[in-house]
C-alpha cells in the first residue's frame, strides 16, 4: 500500500491570537512588533473534514519526534499547501515554537517570519482574513466500521497555514517524493524516529 500526502485543517483563534495561551515574554515579543498565532493545531480520535480519524496513540508518536525540530527552530510552515512533501525555504512563512495537548486536541504556536512568504501571511492576519493551521504528512489510512484512520506509519512533515480546507481525499505519493521525505528528515531524525518506535513497542 503506497503512502498519500495527508493534509488536515484547523481553524486558529479569531484574528490568529487566543491571548491567553501566550507567556510574559511571548506577550512582549508581540509587544514588539513579532506576531505569534495560536489554536488548535490537529485533532485525535475526531473525524476531520477530509473523513480521516487520527488515533492519540499515531499522534502523540510524531509529536514526540515533531518536538526536536521545535527545539532545534527547523519546524518550518508554508503559507498555503504545496502539492510535494517537500518543505521549500524560499516559501517558508512561520516557525512553530510550540506544541502541547489540551485532551485529545494538540494545541500550538507559530511565529511568523520575515521573509517574502511571512510578510504576506502578516498581512493577511492584520487584514482580519480568517486562515487556519493545516498538518502535513506522509502515510497510510484503513477503513474499519466504516470510518478511515491513520496508520502508524504515518510521518508529520510540517504545519501550513492556509485559507481553505484541504481538499477531500489524499495525494498519492510517487516514490520519487518517498525520497524526497529523506531529505526533509537529517539522518539523526531518522535515528530518532526508530528509536522512539522501539521504545514505544516495549
Amino acid at each position: 500500500m503506497s503512502r498519500k500526502l495527508l493534509r488536515e485543517y484547523y481553524e486558529l483563534c479569531p484574528g490568529g491570537i487566543c491571548q491567553d495561551l501566550l507567556t510574559e515574554e511571548e506577550k512582549k515579543l508581540v509587544n514588539s512588533g513579532v506576531l505569534i498565532l495560536t489554536g488548535i493545531m490537529q485533532k485525535a480520535e475526531a473525524l476531520n473534514g477530509n473523513g480521516r480519524i487520527y488515533p492519540k496513540k499515531v499522534l502523540e508518536k510524531e509529536l514526540k519526534n515533531y518536538q526536536k525540530l521545535i527545539k532545534e527552530r527547523r519546524a518550518l510552515g508554508e503559507l498555503d499547501h504545496p502539492d510535494d512533501s517537500v518543505i521549500n525555504l524560499k516559501n517558508a512563512s512561520h516557525l512553530v515554537t510550540d506544541l502541547w495537548w489540551e485532551g485529545e486536541d494538540v494545541m500550538g504556536k507559530i511565529q511568523i517570519l520575515n521573509t517574502p512568504s511571512g510578510q504576506v501571511l502578516k498581512a493577511l492576519v492584520e487584514a482580519d482574513v480568517k486562515l487556519g493551521i493545516s498538518s502535513r504528512g506522509l502515510g497510510t489510512t484503513k477503513d474499519k466500521n466504516g470510518k478511515t484512520y491513520v496508520n502508524n506509519d504515518f510521518q508529520l512533515i510540517c504545519f501550513d497555514v492556509v485559507s481553505e480546507p484541504s481538499t477531500d481525499g489524499a495525494f498519492m505519493v510517487t516514490e520519487n517524493m518517498e525520497r524526497q521525505l529523506n531529505n526533509i528528515f537529517t539522518k539523526s531524525d531518522r535515528i530518532n524516529r526508530a528509536l522512539n518506535d522501539v521504545l514505544a513497542g516495549t
